[in-house]
């Protein structure tokens, strides 16, 4: 017989509602100090404010779905994204506008822009946590055949929607390839069918970078890529020589973040114009107001909330909630790493937001969606610790 001591306000987890709210601070203080002096009118601060009502909302459906649930729904879930990728590349103008070069987002009257891969990435999580798990669940004895398998399965879940994206968003096509990366190093795959083809990836990917770098006019000639295209990697590694076109963005970022040394000017004390500080590069706010104290502080805040999902990954029994943690580690760990990595000049720019942080409606509700899915677990995890078996 089993009984249930623990009531509905028991089972929730308190330590991420407060990380989520700390977040929530830093995003609300650092957005306001951007629209001060942005080139835009709109009061950002209350319509984040607003999309974190709405996240609320998302967390509270998503944390009543148990891992059962879950994976009654996962495929269903998996399809309608790649229904709605495939839909927006067909999509009129009208509601599917171009924005800046790239065709992202649907047009919903009295909501603004939606971009559907926000919500794709949680969707990926769930559909390869049912593959593995699956995949487990039916081959008891590992075998290198039964890991190439698997390691085909997770490739062939990934690549339907990287490839309806990946032509317009690279930044976002590398968040999925980092959430199936970090799965598949979860998986249990046996590093001896792992290492070669990691070799071999990361020789083409130096290969074509040296081409790019060195021979552009051969991947012109034979691939068909034109050099334009490879601008932000060219403004990446000399920001200088393009301040006037692509680096403009980068070379501003430097001076804000440098000029606020150890502790910053001051809130709302900011000397460089950036333009969309809002967005991607809202850590340059930070690095300039609050200086190298305050962005380690958000840094330490970041790394709070991954600890604490790796922890809530390692004390569940369940498997699936096991890969699920990871892929939302992963996807979490890529933006922030990216987009800290990008405002320094360590990384390209590839418009990735600061999970969080940065203004974005689609952004955010899909961070929620994930952040909703470890919520569940706790709920449900904490369901059954509290149970007595007789």
């Amino acid at each position: 017989m089993t009984s249930n001591h623990n009531n509905s306000t028991s089972k929730l987890d308190y330590s991420l509602i407060f990380i989520l709210l700390l977040l929530c601070l830093a995003s609300c203080i650092s957005i306001y100090s951007a629209q001060a002096s942005g080139q835009y009118k709109e009061n950002f601060v209350l319509k984040q404010i607003v999309w974190y009502a709405v996240g609320g909302g998302i967390i509270a459906g998503v944390m009543t779905f148990d891992s059962d649930q879950l994976k009654k729904i996962t495929w269903y879930l998996y399809g309608f994204g790649i229904f709605l990728l495939g839909l927006l590349i067909i999509a009129p103008p009208s509601i599917a506008p171009v924005i800046n070069g790239a065709k992202n987002w649907f047009k919903v009257p009295g909501i603004g822009s939606l971009q559907p891969s926000e919500f794709v990435k949680v969707f990926i999580i769930l559909a390869l946590a049912w593959v593995i798990e699956n995949h487990h669940h039916k081959h008891l004895v590992k075998t290198m055949q039964s890991d190439f398998w698997l390691l085909m399965k997770l490739g062939i879940v990934t690549m339907f929607p990287l490839m309806l994206i990946i032509k317009q968003d690279l930044g976002t096509s590398l968040v999925f390839l980092s959430i199936m990366l970090g799965m598949i190093f979860i998986s249990g795959i046996s590093w001896k069918l792992l290492l070669p083809i990691f070799s071999v990836g990361t020789v083409l990917i130096s290969t074509i970078f040296y081409f790019v770098l060195v021979k552009p006019d051969l991947l012109e000639k034979y691939l068909g890529v034109r050099q334009y295209q490879f601008s932000r990697i060219y403004s990446w590694l000399d920001p200088y020589n393009f301040q006037s076109s692509a680096g403009y963005q980068l070379t501003q970022s430097l001076l804000a973040i440098g000029s606020g040394q150890t502790s910053g000017k001051g809130y709302g004390n900011r000397d460089v114009y950036l333009p969309e500080s809002h967005t991607d590069f809202i850590f340059s706010i930070v690095g300039e107001e609050f200086g190298f104290v305050g962005a380690s502080v958000l840094i330490s805040l970041f790394f709070l909330l991954i600890y604490h999902i790796t922890k809530v990954g390692m004390e569940t029994k369940n498997n699936f909630y096991t890969y699920i943690c990871v892929g939302v580690i992963s996807m979490i760990t890529f933006h922030v790493f990216q987009n800290i990595g990008m405002t320094i000049g360590v990384l390209p720019i590839t418009g990735i937001p600061l999970p969080f942080i940065s203004y974005g409606g689609s952004s955010l509700m899909g961070n929620m969606m994930g952040l909703g899915l470890i919520f569940s677990i706790r709920y449900h995890y904490k369901k059954y610790m509290f149970s007595t078996t007789s």
